[in-house]
């Protein structure tokens, strides 16, 4: 009997992490399905991936438009076997009193209800596909430990995706869905470009920071991705070796 592909959904997936993790599913040999805003930039995803992929621009803001990513992920390759919930943002870094209430909905509606309804979509898939069952991996964050200055939004957010990853896990047991948590420490990617000039530090100072390759996040997704069901890696912290974290600093 023939070996069944792997099918991933990657949010996100036109540039940094995301980026970096839906090429570990395509040079793996996954069939990939690329969500995220702009067209142009999973285009050039899939081309340097190889391999079979779906390019589907999605708003994950829009419940809708992420109900038709799965719809046509389903349509085009059949089943789902991983889901990287990974599309987020942040908010401009002002003091906690001063950030707009539009900004904090944007950050959550973006960060961690889009998250939960592509959950839902994922669940809806893998508890009635044969054979059955699935893995959903979500991008925590350092910040689901411990915050930045003036990041109230999105480590907000990012602690709540770690009661999302216990709820599904926890759920998903039922219908052999695994669902784990990989938190990430100063990736080189676009969004933190800015750490090698300096950023804020809780005792006021700028520091550069150090960061890493994200290509050891996509390898390190692969991994998790690639356990058995009756396996899970609930939590993985991948952070760049010599960043501020540990003890302090």
């Amino acid at each position: 009997m023939a070996q069944l592909q792997k099918v991933a959904i990657v949010t996100g997936a036109g540039t940094g992490v995301g980026r970096a993790v839906a090429l570990a599913f395509l040079k793996d040999g996954y069939a990939v399905a690329l969500a995220g805003r702009r067209k142009e930039m999973l285009e050039a995803t899939a081309k340097d991936g190889g391999g079979k992929s779906l390019i589907v621009p999605t708003d994950v803001r829009d419940p809708e438009s992420i109900r038709t990513l799965f719809a046509k992920a389903k349509q085009t390759f059949g089943r789902l076997d991983v889901l990287f919930n990974n599309a987020g943002i942040g908010a401009p870094p002002v003091p906690l009193e001063d950030l707009k209430l539009e900004k904090w909905k944007e950050v959550v509606d973006t960060n961690l209800t889009a998250c939960f309804i592509c959950t839902q979509e994922a669940f809806k898939i893998m508890k009635d596909q044969t054979p059955r069952g699935g893995r959903i991996i979500n991008n925590g964050s350092i910040s689901a430990h411990a915050p930045r200055p003036f990041s109230v939004a999105y480590t907000s957010t990012k602690h709540a995706i770690t009661g999302l990853t216990k709820s599904t896990a926890l759920d998903g047991r039922a219908y052999d869905i695994a669902c784990g948590q990989i938190d990430i420490g100063n990736a080189a990617t676009p969004m933190t470009e800015r750490m090698a000039e300096g950023v804020l530090q809780p005792d006021g100072r700028k520091m550069p920071e150090p960061r890493m390759d994200a290509a050891h996040v996509g390898s390190a997704v692969l991994y998790m991705a690639g356990l058995p069901l009756d396996a899970n890696v609930l939590f993985m912290t991948v952070k760049a070796t010599k960043m501020p974290f540990e003890g302090r600093g």
